[in-house]
């Protein structure tokens, strides 16, 4: 059989057909990559981060809940400082400077460390304070059980620096303790732990160094941050800058030569006007190296090409034999080298400047680069920027040195800086959110897109039809990851971010999503008030939206909320609160009149409401009870007819031989012995078939002769299915319970069944078919037991009371088929 053709069906399956190819590439087209959720414990919590619909959270199954964490071994700690340090610029390596001067303070940082002490080391930018600290680390390596951590400081607060020294001594992958485990664990942590560049001071930093006993603190600051408090036992030790000495010792090792009289006089000058800073005789020695490479011959230049690109361009060739005459640079450009210094700097360098004075002197990762400059080698530009002194190490990256974001501006090179912050916003939009890069790797480049958030973010408008905000794009995709690495601080400024940008371009359901993560966030925290705030803003605009399942997962999460809080979950913002009147007036399934108790029923068949704690009951407690007492009264009365009807219709002997009443079936018709002395059945046409009234299509009815059940083609269905009397009253013919069975009323437009035109005084009337026989009618006299109708005169029952106290009198008795 041809498989592209379709063929017959076969044992009831119908062969599919093949769609057809569109073109022949559609088999090599990858189909959209799934979205990455992941999972992790947040203190009692299981986290499931789904960038989609929303983050759920749910309590933590025991079976989820991790064990104890370990500490990490001395390799596994190397492998983590090694991840921590910033990579190395590709190209030539780099000559480590020398420590010069800084001898004594090395080794009294390294005595109070021994000690046990924390230490505070304050120096300007450009001081060697980084480098100082790499010493000092090193020579610590083996006074603590837990070795050396090294943390970066920079924009972390208390609290992520003890997560950060957490997760850098216990393996814990994806666990986030809360705040009193944490507290427990990090007590236990003993080690030299060296934080550059941190920014707290005061309250916060006694915060840090008391949660951790057993540490010894070596901080990297400088003189802006708020000093410690007096109480804090910390060790000050301040940084000053060299003498003119080593400052020409700087600019000798930079050049590889001795310097000649004029450039040692430059030197001097430069000494005085910069105090001394190591950072300026860095890049005074590239100028002068920047020198030396322009005053060498052109057949070199020519030879290798290296400065081809950036060398001015010359009016005369020059003269191999002599060497160009470029002038020293002048006392001012020695003091803000760096324009000068990028002058010199290849094409891809300048631009490399360009992106990190757009994101705030955030230097991109060396592996963007090539994608945001243009040029598959740009990623060497990063070496020639840390060879010139332009960039500095900052925990695992790079930023702008001190005082030169503020030089390259004052060049000019801020002038498209909006735009090359949309580029890189735009990059990084597609790299977070590509399946190939873990989120490890988005932590790592958080605050270079969290600098271009920054600056997207005020200049976002409404983005044409059928596109997206760039700046919307960017932290969706940002954000998740954040959560799943475990950086927290950059997850909620990149929800806060996301939301003031989905607000500008008038993206709603975006903005739903970051008021539902912020939630989460603030849930995680502990910060119940803020999460039902963020939770219920975004349930209300989901609501708008017809969200149904951002919707699911805003609720699920108000229900955690206020089961901690220990409150009742009222509704989210845009749903209303069932009304009482509505709740209590809800037929159940198969369709009974509210007004009316059923024909059949016993004193046990009442309408059972169920009130909600916080809603009052309608009309009053009384009410209410005075109802269900006439409800009550309504059902017995009925449940004593039902017991007269069925005792005198089964022990008539007039119709013994058509339908016996002692012959009950274990399975009878639903519709059996209607107007023929029977329970209601219909009797049957001329055909053999059963009648219309009141009996559901497709039914089973009584057995025939052989033995096998016949069923019922009519689709009109009945009223109500057969149901044993739930006080367990047992019939007089078969002994067993006495079924109900269907009932045809004639209902109004509302739903109601309407009362026959008969007095309540007349006794009920059975009409009955040419075929049927004759049946006895028994009319219920008071003196019987159960047949005195009550009176009530409750007018908050309304019609329904009036007819409930007719008794059987109205159309809807035992027998009556309209």
């Amino acid at each position: 059989m041809d498989p592209i053709t379709p063929g017959p069906e076969e044992h009831g399956q119908a062969q599919s057909r093949r769609p057809p190819r569109e073109s022949l590439t559609s088999d090599f087209q990858s189909a959209p990559a799934l979205a990455r959720t992941a999972q992790l414990v947040s203190g009692d919590f299981l986290l499931t981060v789904n960038p989609v619909d929303g983050s759920e959270i749910e309590p933590c199954p025991p079976h989820e809940r991790p064990g104890r964490p370990r500490k990490r071994t001395v390799a596994e700690r190397a492998e983590t400082e090694r991840a921590a340090r910033p990579p190395v610029p590709p190209g030539p390596a780099q000559p480590t400077p020398a420590l010069l001067e800084r001898q004594d303070e090395r080794e009294r940082l390294v005595r109070l460390l021994a000690r046990g002490r924390s230490v505070r080391l304050t120096g300007p930018g450009g001081s060697g304070r980084t480098a100082l600290l790499d010493l000092v680390a090193e020579d610590c390596f083996d006074l603590a059980p837990d070795g050396v951590v090294r943390l970066t400081g920079f924009r972390r607060t208390a609290d992520d620096l003890l997560h950060d020294l957490f997760h850098a001594v216990y393996e814990a992958p994806l666990y986030r303790p809360e705040r009193d485990q944490l507290l427990e664990l990090v007590r236990e942590i003993g080690a030299v732990v060296v934080v550059d560049d941190l920014e707290l001071g005061g309250a916060a930093l006694d915060e840090l160094l008391d949660a951790t006993p057993e540490c010894a603190f070596l901080l990297g600051t400088t003189p802006d941050v708020p000093a410690p408090s007096a109480d804090c036992e910390v060790e000050e030790v301040f940084l000053t800058g060299l003498d003119r000495a080593a400052g020409v010792e700087i600019l000798e090792r930079a050049v590889g030569r001795v310097l000649t009289e004029e450039e040692a006089n430059w030197a001097g000058d430069l000494w005085f006007e910069s105090e001394g800073l190591p950072l300026r005789f860095v890049q005074a020695g590239a100028l002068l190296r920047q020198r030396d490479q322009l005053r060498a011959s052109t057949g070199a230049v020519d030879e290798y090409g290296v400065f081809e690109d950036v060398r001015p361009p010359v009016e005369e060739p020059l003269d191999p034999a002599e060497p160009e005459d470029v002038p020293l640079p002048s006392l001012g450009e020695a003091a803000a080298p760096a324009p000068l210094l990028a002058s010199r700097l290849s094409s891809s360098a300048r631009a490399t400047l360009r992106f990190a004075v757009a994101l705030g002197g955030e230097v991109p990762h060396q592996a963007h680069l090539p994608a945001l400059v243009g040029d598959t080698h740009a990623d060497a530009a990063l070496g020639e920027l840390a060879g010139c002194g332009l960039v500095s190490p900052v925990g695992c990256r790079y930023r702008l040195a001190s005082g030169v974001p503020a030089q390259l501006e004052a060049a000019g090179y801020d002038a498209d800086a909006p735009a090359e912050a949309l580029t890189a916003a735009e990059h990084y939009a597609w790299w977070a959110g590509h399946p190939s890069v873990a989120p490890e790797r988005v932590c790592a480049e958080a605050d270079a897109v969290l600098a271009a958030l920054a600056v997207v973010v005020p200049a976002t408008t409404p983005p044409v039809e059928g596109e997206e905000s760039c700046a919307v794009r960017l932290a969706r995709t940002a954000a998740p990851a954040f959560a799943a690495g475990l950086h927290w601080s950059a997850w909620e400024r990149a929800l806060r971010s996301g939301a003031e940008a989905s607000r500008l371009s008038g993206e709603v359901s975006e903005q739903a999503y970051f008021h539902h993560e912020l939630g989460i966030l603030a849930l995680c925290g502990g910060r119940l008030d803020r999460a039902r705030a963020e939770l219920e803003a975004s349930g209300g605009l989901r609501g708008a939206l017809a969200d149904k399942r951002g919707t699911v997962a805003g609720r699920r999460a108000l229900a955690l909320v206020a089961d901690l809080s220990g409150d009742v979950p009222g509704p989210m913002a845009g749903e209303e609160m069932p009304d009482a009147r509505q709740e209590e007036s809800a037929p159940p399934f198969g369709g009974v009149p509210a007004p009316y108790p059923p024909l059949y029923g016993t004193a046990d068949d009442t309408l059972v409401t169920h009130q909600p704690p916080a809603a009052k009951p309608l009309g009053g407690i009384r009410r209410l009870a005075r109802r269900n007492m006439v409800a009550a009264g309504s059902g017995a009365l009925l449940a004593a007819v039902l017991g007269t009807v069925v005792t005198l219709g089964m022990t008539s002997n007039e119709n013994a031989d058509k339908n016996p009443a002692g012959k009950v079936d274990v399975n009878p018709s639903a519709s059996q012995g209607l107007n023929d002395g029977s329970l209601g059945a219909d009797p049957k046409n001329d055909n053999g078939s059963p009648g219309r009234t009141g009996t559901p299509a497709g039914t089973p009815t009584d057995p025939g002769p052989d033995g096998t059940y016949g069923t019922t083609d009519d689709p009109t269905p009945s009223a109500a299915t057969p149901s044993a009397s739930p006080s367990g009253t047992k019939g007089t013919g078969g002994g067993g319970t006495t079924p109900t069975p269907s009932r045809s009323q004639t209902t109004r437009p509302g739903g109601s069944p309407s009362p026959s035109k008969s007095s309540p005084s007349s006794p009920p009337s059975h009409s009955s078919s040419p075929s049927s026989s004759p049946s006895v009618t028994p009319t219920p006299t008071p003196s019987q037991p159960g047949t005195t109708t009550p009176s009530t005169t409750d007018t908050a029952s309304g019609p329904a009371a009036s007819s409930s106290s007719a008794g059987t009198s109205k159309s809807g008795s035992p027998g009556s088929a309209i």
